[in-house]
């Protein structure tokens, strides 16, 4: 059955721009960087744009939410990197933030803080430079 969630892929129609964007992002390079798809290791959760992705319509669709420490510092280092405001930061109840924004690229990434999210202790999460699952 179900292992829980491992990737989110973007759309990259221009991947060498957006791959530079999310290494600016991210702090760190891609595990895998090919003409066809770049991946990112999230602390064991993969990061995969494709240049071949429908790019963002504006309707309908699925918004992936990163959990972050500081929402608030989150969100401001995506817009100093080039990313607009689509929702502002909201509390939705028991301390839980949220907020979403555009990339480059239109695709919309959710950002959340929840004080009461905490992934359960399995082992060594791999570190960025390792593979993903």
């Amino acid at each position: 059955m179900f292992l829980g969630l491992r990737t989110v892929i973007y759309a990259a129609p221009d991947l060498a721009a957006a791959r530079e964007w999310w290494t600016r992002v991210l702090g760190f390079p891609p595990y895998f960087d090919q003409p066809f798809y770049v991946g990112f290791n999230v602390d064991g959760y993969e990061l995969g744009l494709d240049p071949n992705a429908p790019t963002a319509t504006g309707v309908g669709g699925a918004t992936s939410y990163w959990g972050v420490e500081e929402i608030q510092a989150a969100q401001q280092h995506l817009l100093a990197l080039g990313a607009v405001a689509v929702t502002p930061v909201t509390e939705v109840g028991e301390g839980i933030k949220v907020a979403t924004l555009r990339d480059p690229w239109g695709n919309v990434v959710g950002l959340i803080e929840n004080p009461h999210f905490k992934l359960p202790s399995v082992g060594v999460i791999a570190s960025s430079s390792e593979s993903s699952p």
